[in-house]
């Protein structure tokens, strides 16, 4: 294993800083707002959301990479539970607690 020294290591830190502040101060560094499609406006919209799903589907139909084969699986339910307040309610705080409020019940008691 190769180590760096302190000269590299803080290097590696500053650089990482300044490409991070760049990059993500990018659109406040300048003066004027900068025009974009509005193709691209209307698909930006749905980033958050498939990020979100990116993140959160595999969590909750796989196990250890492998595709879930029982329907005796708390996060089913709690999914179900969450997904239904939302359409609901439209309550995020309420969609999280009612999802909790599903899973712990099935993970500690039933030991699902």
């Amino acid at each position: 294993m190769n180590n760096l020294g302190a000269a590299e290591g803080v290097l590696t830190v500053v650089g990482l800083t300044l490409l991070t502040v760049l990059t993500r101060g990018f659109f406040f560094l300048t003066e004027r707002e900068i025009p974009i499609p509005d193709w691209l406006r209307q698909g930006l919209r749905y980033a958050p959301l498939a990020a979100l799903m990116a993140v959160v589907l595999p969590e909750v139909v796989l196990t250890q990479g492998v595709l879930i084969d029982t329907l005796k699986d708390a996060r089913l339910y709690a999914t179900a539970a969450a997904a239904a307040y939302f359409f609901w309610r439209r309550d995020i705080l309420g969609t999280i607690l009612s999802g909790m409020a599903v899973l712990l019940p099935l993970k500690l008691l039933l030991g699902w």
